[in-house]
């Protein structure tokens, strides 16, 4: 009798605990709940027969209120209910720890019908004003922790990193990225050979919030989210404006991207993307190869013209230093440039004149508070600041020790600025576009007087693309300008028209830790994305003119240790395969003589991307046919203008694939493999694929896409391509399957 009184309790009301765990389930997933307090028990991938948490219990969410962080243990009361199959609504009631104890916590989970995918979403009633300034939810403890565990994380373009509980060993230690921002999509997913965990949110509107991964008492990891509601005074209610996702997935980062992008192509920022409305400058679709220096016309302009004569093909330039002002320290006093007004106006239109275009640095979000402006235009005002109401500074600049001030892009008063000197750079000066660094950038503003939601919200995606709006319709004359953020972020997309994404170089800069560069956003967004850079030189770093002269380096500028040429290659081949349009940092014509084999590699390259647009540019990443590549460890340098300026360069080692190859699908129905070799030898290309799977016809043609052009390399029939050729040693080239 007990048994049947649980049974009809579990359909339509509350379940007592003593009826045992809470379980919520479809064909494909389950998840167990505790009935004392809620806590999460277990998740499992019941089509793969294994356990993703094995959380024992654990609280799923944790908020702040009152001064105090509490989970469901802390409340008096605890129901839930089966509002509809596979839906699962948990309340907690009374909150004695607290003065306002009337708060009502409600989680509401449902699982998807035939996926192994669920809609998390947590609304907290009675704050009778009281402020939540975080909400950790979910949170899924009892992971996997094993050497055989990979964390794959969209940190800008993305990462993967081996055995994440090693790292995360010491006490306190964790991982978190927050979004929008370095956490450019919504995902992370922990997973071993045959799959694991998928984390996302379906917020398309664009909300701050953290992600995260840290190790349990247990010794187990734990994933969870922190959402930031807005401090708004009186506030009665907050409801989550988006659901988190919890699922499961078989598969590798590569099957975690394809799953979210099944979710990301169909948001706004897909449909409103300037590079699949066809809104980009013509210029910057062509663009064969881009040369980032620094300083003068002469520094920059003349080395990108002497690039682009021996290429033969479009090189533009990413132009820093130009401005009057010191790097880091003394923004936004920009104008005049460095050289003159008037030498500079000459050199762009010179350059122009040959066919090489400018994009001029400018950071969209700081302001030096030493500078001379800082304290005339009042900028303290408008600037972001921090929970306690102070400004919200950072010092980038070792050399000087000078900070920056974040400026709110909320108020008219910087978007107004910003937006003026864009003008005057764009239609005075006659550049041909703005590197806006720092705008795939979020940032949290407690400023109550700038009119947007205190702390938390999605005030700053928005803004963002306001001050884009007012820079471009600024723009006279119908010239065709580009706009390009820092790091990659979809929420962005209808906004700027290419992202720098320098994690192909993240050696060069950050050093080896453990942690590699995917193409993670890529895989979901390549088509609506125009991605290119690189911090790739054969040449140490240059030094600011502007800079305190004690600290010139002696060597500035000069040809590094041959040692680090394949890490030149390296990086040069991970941009080719990834779909990027490449870079060379500190190019000097000296280099096509005394790196001779590295820039001829990198001509080949671009003239080989250049001949396969519809895939490298507009095609969508498809999982690469296996291949068998060599690894051999390289030695590698980390140095940039910060990087190991103060200390001796350090030299580090690291094993890498000696060949890079990325598959492509394009608009027509046609196949592209993209391969770069760094090898010293030639390499057996070997790979086998059924057509079937590319979407492709049972029988088509092979071609052969190298540098100077295309030719056929056989056929294939029956379903079945088979490629075989010899790849020379670091050669370049394009594999296309042509379905007949």
């Amino acid at each position: 009798m007990r048994a049947f009184i649980c049974a009809a309790a579990f359909i339509l009301l509350a379940i007592p605990a003593w009826c045992g765990n809470i379980r919520l389930e479809n064909k494909k997933l389950r998840f167990t709940f505790e009935p004392r307090h809620g806590g999460l028990v277990s998740m499992e991938d019941l089509q793969h027969r294994r356990t993703v948490s094995n959380a024992g219990g654990a609280a799923a969410w944790e908020i702040t209120i009152g001064g105090r962080q509490v989970t469901g243990s802390a409340f008096s009361s605890f129901t839930h209910r089966i509002a509809a199959p596979g839906h699962l609504v948990m309340t907690w009631k009374g909150l004695p720890a607290v003065k306002n104890k009337n708060i009502t916590v409600t989680v509401t989970i449902r699982l998807r019908e035939q996926e192994a995918l669920s809609d998390w979403h947590l609304a907290i009633e009675g704050m009778n004003g009281d402020q939540v300034p975080g909400i950790v939810f979910p949170q899924i403890g009892g992971l996997q922790n094993t050497a055989g565990t990979n964390l794959a994380v969209p940190n800008w373009m993305g990462e993967l990193l081996a055995n994440p509980g090693q790292q995360l060993k010491k006490p306190g230690a964790k991982f978190e990225w927050f979004y929008p921002g370095h956490l450019s999509m919504q995902l992370v997913a922990l997973y071993d050979n045959q799959g694991g965990l998928y984390a996302a949110a379906d917020d398309a509107a664009a909300y701050r919030k953290n992600l995260g991964v840290q190790l349990g008492t247990d010794e187990k990891l734990t994933y969870y989210m922190v959402n930031y509601p807005e401090q708004t005074p009186g506030l009665q209610r907050y409801s989550m404006p988006y659901n988190a996702v919890i699922g499961a997935f078989t598969g590798d980062w590569i099957s975690a991207a394809e799953l979210y992008r099944q979710w990301g192509e169909k948001q706004s920022w897909c449909r409103q993307s300037r590079l699949h409305g066809n809104k980009v400058a013509s210029w910057l679709k062509s663009t064969a190869l881009w040369v980032w220096n620094r300083g003068t016309s002469g520094e920059v302009l003349e080395p990108a013209a002497d690039l682009q004569q021996r290429l033969g093909l479009p090189v533009n330039v990413l132009w820093h230093w130009w401005h009057g002002c010191s790097y880091d320290d003394g923004f936004p006093e920009y104008v005049p440039p460095r050289e003159g007004r008037e030498p500079f106006m000459a050199a762009v239109k010179k350059a122009q004149a040959h066919g090489v275009r400018s994009l001029v640095y400018m950071n969209q979000i700081q302001w030096g508070n030493a500078t001379a402006s800082w304290e005339t235009k009042g900028a303290e005002r408008y600037s972001v600041k921090n929970a306690d109401g102070k400004p919200a500074s950072h010092v980038y600049n070792i050399f000087t020790g000078k900070a920056l001030t974040n400026m709110c892009i909320v108020t008219d008063f910087w978007k107004d600025t910003y937006a003026g000197l864009s003008d005057t750079v764009l239609n005075t000066y006659g550049v041909d576009g703005v590197y806006m660094d720092q705008t795939c950038l979020t940032r949290m503003c407690y400023d109550p007087a700038h009119g947007h939601p205190v702390g938390g919200g999605n005030y700053w995606v928005p803004n963002s693309g306001r001050l884009s709006d007012q820079i471009r319709a600024r723009v006279r004359g119908g010239k065709e300008i580009t706009l390009s953020g820092e790091g990659v972020g979809e929420a962005w997309m209808p906004y700027v028209d290419a992202f720098l994404a320098l994690q192909v170089s993240r050696e060069r800069y950050a050093g080896v830790h453990g942690w590699q560069a995917i193409p993670f956003f890529q895989v979901v967004y390549h088509p609506y994305a125009l991605a290119y850079g690189n911090y790739s030189s054969l040449l140490t770093p240059p030094y600011d003119a502007l800079w305190p002269a004690e600290h010139r380096p002696a060597n500035m500028l000069q040809p590094l240790d041959t040692a680090f040429n394949r890490q030149f290659l390296l990086e040069q081949a991970r941009s080719f395969a990834w779909g990027m349009q490449p870079m060379i940092a500190n190019y000097k014509p000296l280099l096509a003589t005394e790196r001779k084999e590295e820039i001829d590699y990198l001509l080949q390259l671009a003239r080989v991307r250049n001949n396969s647009l519809k895939y490298l540019l507009y095609g969508t990443y498809r999982r690469a046919p296996h291949m068998v590549v060599p690894e051999e460890r390289f030695p590698m340098s980390r140095l940039s203008i910060y990087a190991g300026q103060k200390e001796k360069v350090t030299a580090f080692e690291q094993t890498y694939p000696t060949v890079y190859h990325s598959a492509w699908s394009a608009t027509d129905g046609t196949l592209g493999i993209a391969l770069a070799s760094v090898q010293q030898r030639p390499y057996a290309v070997a790979m086998q694929l059924q057509a079937a799977d590319y979407g492709l016809g049972n029988k088509g043609k092979i071609y052969l896409v190298h540098a100077g052009g295309r030719r056929e390399l056989g056929s294939y029939a029956g379903g079945t391509v088979n490629v075989r050729f010899e790849l020379a040693p670091k050669e370049v080239c394009l594999v296309e399957i042509a379905p007949e």
